[in-house]
């Protein structure tokens, strides 16, 4: 991967994990409210180091690491930028593995928010969709059935490894709903600060699941994921404190995510079947999905200003 290839990379990454955490980056401005001012720059500066290096510089390497246990955890670490054949081979050979996980569980978050969740509708064919979300578990449960089967005739480790993405999906989906529900109970109950630092570390470590599996849709290289989701990760703490009543307003940057996970969860699977896509493929499509919806939602906020509301 040469220095530009990378440079892309990185700022894909970055843009993605961004938009992709406006929803963490809301529930920590609302709970921070209820914070003093001790607690809040507390986490804001120190739970930062949490955030980059532990949840989104660890997972990526244990994940690496796990599908490629004969690297070792240093070799799972450097494989990519490594002159060594026999490391950039191995990544390569289990790369399948984990591309067809995080793919599929990329897949099922795109088609939860299409069919059950509430939203500003930004493409017509999105009402239709949610007013007949009873369909949402038929349709993955037939999606993951066929993935299964074709997954399973290319290596029985692919199979497992479809199933083990939707049971993540289901799982961290709990705690997502799980959190949503108490956020208005926690911001204004009498529970301490601690708590409730403790509360959103919690919570940025789920939310951060989607940012970190949809990493390896731009790369395989867990220094870039780190330094991509790392720089996205420290936007988001800075839309925290300070933009988040202004980035509400765009009203349609969450439909732009859900289309570049959608994009970036098809590239998964693809490539775990041998699909070339190209290095540029994923950072392009989510610039270019992620512009969309911005100057979608800025035409709506233009719109909404001249009616006075």
């Amino acid at each position: 991967m040469n220095l530009f290839s990378s440079a892309l990379t990185v700022m894909g990454l970055c843009l993605f994990e961004t938009i992709s955490s406006i929803d963490n980056a809301i529930i920590n401005a609302e709970v921070l409210s209820g914070m003093g001012q001790k607690a809040r720059r507390w986490f804001l500066c120190w739970g930062i180091l949490f955030a980059v290096f532990v949840i989104r510089g660890i997972l990526p390497w244990l994940i690496v690491w796990c599908t490629t246990p004969q690297l070792g955890p240093w070799g799972a670490l450097t494989a990519t930028f490594s002159g060594d054949s026999r490391a950039l081979a191995a990544v390569e050979e289990s790369s399948p593995i984990l591309l067809i996980g995080g793919g599929v569980f990329l897949v099922f978050l795109f088609f939860h928010w299409l069919f059950l969740e509430q939203k500003r509708f930004g493409l017509g064919v999105e009402e239709f969709f949610y007013k007949n979300g009873f369909w949402f578990y038929a349709v993955v449960s037939v999606l993951l059935s066929g993935i299964v089967w074709f997954a399973l005739q290319k290596h029985p480790m692919m199979g497992f490894s479809a199933v083990v993405g939707s049971s993540a999906f289901f799982i961290t989906h709990g705690f997502k709903s799980s959190a949503e529900r108490k956020e208005e109970e926690l911001v204004h109950s009498s529970a301490s600060d601690v708590s409730k630092i403790l509360y959103l570390e919690v919570i940025d470590t789920t939310f951060s699941i989607d940012g970190v599996l949809g990493a390896f849709a731009f790369t395989l290289s867990v220094p870039l994921i780190l330094l991509g989701n790392g720089l996205g990760a420290l936007m988001v703490r800075q839309l925290t404190m300070g933009n988040i009543e202004r980035v509400k307003k765009y009203v349609y940057l969450k439909n732009g995510a859900m289309y570049s996970i959608l994009f970036l969860g098809t590239f998964m699977i693809l490539k775990s079947f041998g699909v070339h896509i190209p290095e540029w493929a994923s950072p392009i499509i989510t610039f270019g999905v992620i512009a969309f919806f911005f100057i979608k939602s800025h035409w709506a906020m233009g719109k909404n200003i001249q009616k006075g509301l």
